[in-house]
C-alpha cells in the first residue's frame, strides 16, 4: 500500500512475542518506512521486560516530533 503521507511513527516490537509475531513488524515497515524501529529480545510485556529503555526511547521520540502552533 503507497502512502502519500509518512507521519511520525516509533514502532517498538518483542521479538519472542507468541500473539505478535517479529514478522508483523515488517508490515508496519511497509506502510511506513521512514518509522524508528526497535527490535527487543523480549515477550509480549516488552514495556515491563525494558521498561528504563523503551520510556527513554519514546521520550526521545516524542520530544523530536514537530511542535504545534496554533494558528
Amino acid at each position: 500500500m503507497f502512502l502519500r503521507a509518512s507521519p511520525p511513527a516509533q514502532i517498538l516490537w518483542g521479538c519472542n512475542d507468541p500473539l505478535f509475531l517479529e514478522a508483523g513488524a515488517g508490515a508496519y515497515l511497509t506502510d511506513l518506512p521512514n518509522a524508528e524501529f526497535h527490535l527487543f529480545d523480549t515477550g509480549h510485556f516488552a514495556l515491563e521486560e525494558r521498561l528504563e529503555t523503551i520510556t527513554s526511547l519514546v521520550a526521545g521520540f516524542v520530544s523530536r516530533l514537530p511542535k504545534r502552533v496554533d494558528t
